[in-house]
């Protein structure tokens, strides 16, 4: 019935000229043991994932998104995230940043199917792992049937699961499946689990529900492969180079990273793959890059391919993001949640991003590859070194050899030749593989109206370009290469450009080449159409575009991006991202004029039959420098006379978190719902004089401190303790986390009167729960004992951030005095505060400056700030753009000195406001120097 409804409201919609649900016809969704399946046509699933919440500019969403389709991806995994939308039980928002909708609407336009991931629970090195900190103070275990948590699962799912459904496939939107929960492998609960997709198909859900068992197909598929809880599809998630950055030589220290076939009539599902790494050792992304760049994803996802048989992928990330307000979880990240990805923060590409498209165009060519079973493998070389695997299509009999150097120890310039016989028998070849090296060869192809005999080079793509067929094959600089093409008769072989050598005998032609460059061939006649073969080297190649126009695709060279093309009379048109220089676009005959954006580009005809020309550089970018600091201190709450009447009564003697309390009353952040960043806490006590000291501890996650003063006086400051940090269930709590011990000096004392212990506390978010744990995930934060001298009585009372941001959200904000007075804002009128010094105090400091920018029309250039000199662990900064806290900086938090400044959130053309509250726990001289500076500069044109 409901499948009815919806056919009835496409046809209205087309009736009435509107869209229909997110804009196409319903389609189906089937599998078998192969591949999935849309309308019965077999699909290789190849995902990258992406999360909105770490780019807070909806109108680079599209940027991202267009970026993965250019790559070859069909498809973006998204997590949604509980905590980003949820700052209290009740009370929901998808408006803004938080337009769900507009993203999966976005998802579609661009082109690419999504793998909806809500959890409840999503990791994703995200405070809480994605569920509200608010949960913590629910009764009962998180991540099971506990009824607390159920019914707060329950109305997260149901405001979010209708969303998702009004854009599955099947109502004519990008979604094809639904990931219920998230790498559940250990406390498990198998009416949870069920729960979660009973309530996903009474929301409407129809597509199929998949799940992701951690890293080596733990016990959920093993144990209810097929009961209760059991998903339509498990898949596996891998990580084998774990994410020791600094460690880029070591590969596969997690093992083999092959993916598990699961059950026999799913196919092969690699649900999150790694894509790059957290830096646990904070050796920077860049060395993560390095970690998991093009030779691990050589070795690593082409061993999946045909190993494996492979044909559901979705790689952990495709881009990072940006860890903005309090979003991180406190043990693994810092700001950047660049990963290591192929994408940057920054959104700029990298050889990753080659290597990705590389790979993604050929499972996107060589549609043989959705359907394959185990095949006979060639003979093996002389060097044991060097492995081979085969798979084969039952059905049109193309076979597909993985040949890798398998000792993972090799350096790149190690080699190994292995001599290939043919499936025909008829022809023998040396294929040459490097040290960490692997290649995935074909043969008995149909290469669209030509026969591939076999190819040690590479498929990249090929395609039907105005009655020819023009394919892209490449392989290893200074390999040789050998390709075998049938044919009826004698075909004419012209050399366009190169060194490659040609043979016909008995119905087959050889050419021979070495990968140098750009070799191009023109082949005609022999009974099949004309055929253009492009050989060049993985780098070669890299620069090549694949687009698809009403006309049929075109392939373009020379761009920094080809995001959609059009081909209309005479006329080529592009979107596309350029930085000057040489452009040559493959097209039907009948064009002559090349158009990108609304710039005409003069071409010529080549060769080869492609039009030739040059696009012009980018306008370069000047920045202004950031002067004219202005500076305020802070922390009004350290003093004495500080009227908190208004602040909440700290005055509970229970709580629901598995950790009890050091002294009373329970002092928990969270239970006053004080959830993200700093928080105050002023405690007035009545000395009798003869108190000598304040002992407090405080829980804040890793990397957080406290500050504390006493009528006034600054006292010093502590870390804060970690409890059951480890991630084994068994360890014990710490029996003192976060101790501080502070002396109070002569004559601070007023014995007989009120005295005020005030202290900050800086809460760095919260524990993931990835074992699905309360100890670990309830974890309180703040303060978790207090006691003066011998036992004196303290009245205590707690203030931290006043409420969700309306436009920014609940993560956007803590408890600081500026921020709860407006001092981050834009908005707020600075003209009093004094000329900025280098000099701090302890405490908090607030310094700001604006600058204008008027950044060039049509042009993308991304923009970063940047801290001179090295982090002090003497203070840590919050760093604010037009009221987005958009990261922190500090000794203490992480490596990390630049810190991106995206569109949306920046004002490219217009006045911006930066503003920094500098925590010191002791005399120190501030940051400092501070500038801007541009990550890029390309024109794009849509």
């Amino acid at each position: 019935m409901r499948r009815s409804i919806a056919v009835f409201l496409v046809l209205l919609c087309v009736l009435l000229g509107a869209p229909a649900g997110a804009g196409a016809a319903p389609r189906e969704v089937t599998y078998d043991r192969y591949s999935l399946k849309v309308d019965g046509e077999r699909l290789i699933l190849q995902a990258a994932e992406f999360h909105y919440f770490r780019l807070p500019s909806p109108g680079l969403w599209r940027d991202v998104l267009e970026k993965f389709k250019a790559a070859g991806f069909n498809a973006v995994s998204i997590y949604f995230s509980w905590a980003y939308h949820s700052p209290k039980p009740g009370v929901y928002d998808f408006t803004g940043v938080r337009d769900v909708d507009r993203l999966l609407r976005t998802a579609r336009q661009a082109g690419l199917y999504v793998i909806a991931r809500p959890g409840p629970y999503i990791n994703a090195e995200s405070t809480g792992g994605g569920l509200p900190a608010w949960v913590k103070t629910v009764p009962g275990r998180a991540r099971s049937s506990a009824p607390g948590y159920q019914a707060a699962y329950r109305e997260w799912l149901h405001r979010i699961n209708p969303i998702i459904a009004r854009h599955q496939v099947t109502d004519g939107g990008p979604v094809i499946l639904y990931n219920a929960e998230n790498e559940y492998q250990v406390n498990t609960d198998a009416a949870y689990m069920q729960d979660i997709q009973d309530q996903a198909r009474a929301d409407g859900i129809d597509v199929p529900i998949t799940t992701n068992d951690c890293c080596d197909a733990g016990s959920w598929s093993s144990t209810w492969a097929t009961g209760p809880g059991a998903v339509q599809i498990p898949g596996v998630d891998d990580y084998p180079q774990s994410f020791e950055c600094g460690s880029p030589d070591v590969w596969g220290p997690w093992g083999e990273g092959l993916t598990e076939r699961l059950r026999d009539d799913i196919p092969v599902f690699a649900a999150e793959y790694q894509a790059g790494a957290i830096d646990l050792g904070n050796a920077g992304y860049d060395k993560c890059r390095d970690l998991t760049g093009p030779a691990f994803m050589k070795y690593f996802y082409k061993n999946n391919l045909v190993t494996a048989g492979a044909t559901m992928f979705s790689y952990y990330m495709g881009y990072g993001g940006t860890n903005w307000g309090w979003l991180a979880q406190p043990n693994d990240v810092y700001t950047s949640y660049d990963y290591g990805a192929a994408i940057t923060e920054a959104r700029r590409l990298t050889p990753k991003y080659d290597e990705f498209k590389r790979q993604g165009y050929f499972l996107e060519s060589v549609t043989p590859l959705a359907k394959t079973d185990p095949a006979t493998s060639p003979a093996a070389s002389d060097n044991p070194a060097l492995t081979t695997t085969a798979r084969a299509n039952p059905d049109t009999g193309t076979q597909f050899v993985l040949v890798r150097h398998a000792d993972r120890a090799a350096t790149g310039t190690d080699d190994a030749t292995l001599d290939w016989a043919a499936p025909d028998g008829r022809h023998r070849v040396p294929v040459r593989v490097k040290g960490r090296d692997a290649h995935v060869l074909v043969a008995g192809y149909d290469l669209g109206g030509q026969r591939l005999v076999l190819s040690t080079s590479e498929i990249m793509t090929h395609a039907l370009v105005g009655g020819r067929d023009v394919a892209v094959l490449y392989g290893t600089a200074g390999s040789p290469g050998a390709t075998i093409l049938r044919y009826g008769s004698r075909p004419v072989v012209k050399v366009l450009e190169g060194d490659v050598r040609a043979a016909y005998t008995g119905g087959d032609l050889r050419l021979d080449y070495t990968h140098d460059g750009l070799a191009r061939v023109l082949v005609t006649g022999g009974g099949r159409r004309p055929l253009l073969l492009l050989l060049g080297t993985d780098e070669a190649v890299a620069g090549f575009w694949r687009a698809e126009t009403g006309s049929g695709p075109v392939l373009v060279r020379g761009t920094e991006l080809v995001r959609s093309a059009s081909a209309s009379g005479d006329t080529v048109r592009l979107a596309a991202d350029t930085a000057g220089g040489p452009v040559e676009v493959f097209a039907p005959p009948a064009a002559r004029r090349l158009r990108i954006g609304a710039e005409d580009v003069r071409v010529t005809r080549t060769p080869s039959g492609s039009l030739l020309g040059a696009t012009r550089a980018p306008d370069a970018v000047r920045l202004p420098e950031l002067t004219a600091w202005r500076s305020r201190a802070e922390a009004p709450e350290a003093a004495p006379g500080f009227d908190d009447s208004r602040w909440t009564a700290a005055d509970h003697t229970t709580t629901v978190s598995p950790h009890p309390p050091k002294t009373l009353p329970v002092l928990y952040a969270d239970d006053y719902g004080y959830h993200y960043g700093n928080v105050w806490y002023r405690g007035h006590f009545t000395a009798a004089g003869s108190e000598t000291g304040i002992d407090l501890n405080a829980v804040t996650g890793l990397r957080g401190n406290y500050l504390v003063w006493l009528n006034g006086r600054y006292l010093g400051s502590a870390a804060g303790g970690v409890e059951a940090d480890s991630g084994d269930q068994s360890t014990p709590p710490n029996p003192d986390p976060g101790p501080g011990h502070f002396g109070i000096p002569a004559g601070v004392l007023k014995p007989g009167a009120d005295n005020v212990i005030s202290v900050l506390v800086a809460n760095m978010g919260h524990n993931d729960d990835w074992i699905a744990d309360d100890l670990r995930f309830k974890q309180p934060r703040g303060l978790v004992a207090a006691a003066v001298g011998g036992g004196t009585p303290i009245s205590w009372r707690i203030q931290g951030s006043p409420g969700a941001d309306p436009l920014r959200g609940p993560l956007n904000n803590g408890g600081l005095y500026g921020e709860r007075t407006g001092w981050h804002l834009p908005t707020f009128p600075d003209k009093s505060w004094n000329t900025a010094t280098a000099e701090l105090t302890p405490g908090v400091t607030w310094l700001r400056t604006a600058f204008r920018l008027d950044l060039p029309e049509g042009q993308d250039v991304p923009l970063g700030l940047r801290f001179g000199g090295d982090p002090s662990p003497a203070y840590r900064v919050q760093i604010f753009l037009n009221g987005w806290n958009v990261g922190q900086y500090g000794g203490d938090i992480g490596p990390q000195r630049d810190f991106v400044l995206p569109a949306g959130l920046l004002a490219e053309h217009g006045t911006n406001t930066i503003a920094l509250a500098v925590t010191a726990e002791q005399a120190a001289t501030g940051p400092g120097p501070i500038s801007l500076f541009a990550y890029g500069n390309v024109r794009t044109a849509r």
